[in-house]
């Protein structure tokens, strides 16, 4: 027994033990250089990312910052993937500032809290896999909204519009712009729209330097000769808007009650939702590239390690980066060293070239988002998705407007309550019970006989067949069909190859027919009954009730029964 339960202790500490330390089994000193190569590139393309996504969450930059380090090296340390980069992500924007408006910076950092906490719970639970039944439209729904309210947010400063504060909701921010647009700043839109074509293009002159960091560099430096040597005004930096600091964080404690917590509790699961999704997509698309397998399990606990610790030094929520994943691929990162070197180059930057930050034009940052938010829109997948079948577009087309217009929370809430619905609906239109007058015997029954002619039903035999699930969306059919036969038979057979289970409805109404078969003088022979039925016809007392050698295991026994049944008692002439 001890060695057994050692044995099991051995598999679960194998099951959750990081990437990190499997990477390091055999890793080499020519690994050891790609893997820091790699790092300081995605911590180049990290920077500019961190500042806009932290800005566009309604924190300031060095929040996006210290979430880049502080939450994408626990990512990178505990996590089950070889390559997977976490930080803020473009995904959160949306619930993070509507959260920040509702309930505050300290409301946000509790339900990042309480987030954490319940991607722990579902790693540790191994419920990994569960996150890959959640429907593909309402994945391209939500994705598609985000980017429409993304690039809606970023309107103001892409046209250094002169509004004031903004409404939250959708529909409220374009009749403010439409109402605002006389005041457009020529500059500052020159200095968006040269960003969105520089980061769109600069790939075609180099993968190595990403697109943004070059605009940045570049516009800050084109406002700043701008503002000194020229007239041009209304030109507003991150400087204009926010005090930056470069000392490291400083810890904060969280004021946890039930009634907070309760209050909370929608938002922080939606941040864990999306996380896990965005996590373990990240991560999948990541296998498909490097020909490996990650850990789901092991990735949802180090996600949700990262958004408990965040909180504590003022971050926002942290999950996999797929953009960031990917440049760390493509630059030859193989191990979970990338992701670390990557968070101390943000940390170095944020140490000694943070105050520079104050010099970023707004604009710029307005630019690298739109870029960020086409590429999140996922219009090809939109589109497909479209022009297939109409459960699948009602279903995409609800949770885009109404994570547009509403709520996220809400959005998935509907879209998958939809697509349970729809789902429901196919298999009960795939589903059927039919008379047979004619049997084919051979159709997956383990039949004696390899004969494929027809089995005649002999007189005073009925024989029906269930196709599909027998679940509550069928389990009345079978009344419904028996109304309309005349004669009274003596032997009901039904068939049920086709079964693949039996829910608890399909289980009672089956009962209450034993039932009335019983009382009417019938009896009911059950026919190709699988092993996973069978199971749940004894656990559910059918299988004593209809009798065991009621049960056959094929249609050719079943009518051998019912002529045995006959000859003991033959129908009156």
């Amino acid at each position: 027994m001890n060695t057994t339960k050692q044995r099991a202790w051995q598999h679960a500490l194998e099951d959750f033990t990081p990437q990190l330390f499997k990477s390091l089994r055999g890793y080499t000193t020519e690994r050891l250089t790609k893997d820091i190569m790699a790092g300081i590139i995605v911590g180049i393309v990290a920077l500019p990312l961190a500042i806009a996504f932290g800005i566009a969450s309604g924190v300031s930059p060095e929040v996006g910052l210290t979430t880049a380090i502080i939450g994408g090296f626990i990512v990178s340390f505990l996590g089950g993937s070889c390559v997977q980069i976490g930080g803020p992500t473009g995904a959160f924007i949306v619930i993070v500032y509507g959260i920040i408006q509702q309930h505050g910076i300290e409301g946000l950092a509790i339900a990042t809290f309480i987030a954490g906490l319940i991607l722990i719970l579902v790693g540790v639970l191994r419920l990994g896999s569960v996150i890959r039944f959640i429907p593909y439209p309402i994945i391209i729904g939500f994705t598609s909204g985000i980017a429409v309210t993304i690039f809606t947010t970023q309107i103001k400063d892409l046209f250094g519009l002169t509004t004031g504060a903004l409404p939250g909701d959708f529909i409220g921010k374009w009749s403010v712009y439409a109402e605002h647009f006389s005041t457009l700043n020529w500059a500052a839109t020159l200095i968006g729209i040269a960003t969105v074509i520089l980061v769109f293009h600069f790939p075609k002159i180099s993968k190595k330097i990403p697109g943004s960091l070059v605009a940045i560099i570049l516009m800050t430096l084109v406002v700043y000769f701008l503002q000194k040597y020229t007239s041009v005004s209304g030109l507003e930096t991150i400087g204009d808007r926010f005090t930056f600091s470069s000392k490291l964080p400083e810890i904060h404690f969280l004021n946890l009650d039930m009634a907070t917590i309760h209050e909370l509790l929608p938002s922080a699961f939606t941040i864990a939702m999306l996380g896990a999704i965005e996590s373990l997509l990240s991560a999948s698309v990541a296998d498909g590239a490097i020909g490996e397998k990650h850990n789901s399990n092991v990735e949802l606990v180090a996600q949700g390690v990262a958004n408990v610790v965040v909180p504590f030094v003022g971050g926002i929520p942290v999950t996999g980066a797929i953009a960031r994943t990917m440049t760390n691929i493509k630059n030859g990162g193989r191990s979970p060293i990338a992701g670390l070197v990557h968070a101390m180059v943000l940390l170095l930057i944020m140490l000694f070239l943070g105050p520079l930050t104050a010099y970023i034009p707004m604009a710029c940052l307005a630019g690298i988002l739109v870029v960020v938010a086409y590429n999140m829109s996922e219009w090809n997948s939109f589109l497909t998705i479209l022009r297939g079948p109409k459960g699948d577009i009602i279903v995409l087309v609800v949770t885009f407007v109404l994570t547009v217009m509403l709520d996220l929370t809400i959005a998935i809430e509907i879209g998958m309550i939809l697509s349970v619905l729809l789902f429901m609906r196919r298999t009960y239109l795939a589903s059927d019970v039919v008379r047979q007058d004619r049997v084919a015997p051979l159709d997956n029954e383990a039949a004696q006989t390899t004969s494929e002619e027809s089995l005649e039903v002999p007189q005073g035999v009925e024989i029906f067949e269930i196709q599909g699930p027998f679940f509550f969306g069928i389990a009345n059919r079978f009344e419904e069909v028996t109304k309309f036969v005349g004669r009274k038979p003596k032997v009901r057979i039904l068939r049920m190859r086709r079964v693949p289970f039996i829910d608890a409805t399909g289980a009672h109404n089956l009962s209450m027919m034993a039932e009335k078969c019983r009382a009417a003088g019938i009896v009911l022979v059950l026919s190709g009954v699988r092993d996973e039925v069978h199971e749940t016809l004894e656990k559910s007392g059918i299988a004593e009730q209809v009798g065991e050698g009621n049960i056959c295991r094929d249609i050719h026994l079943a009518l051998q029964h019912a002529q045995t049944l006959l000859q003991e008692d033959p129908i009156a002439e």
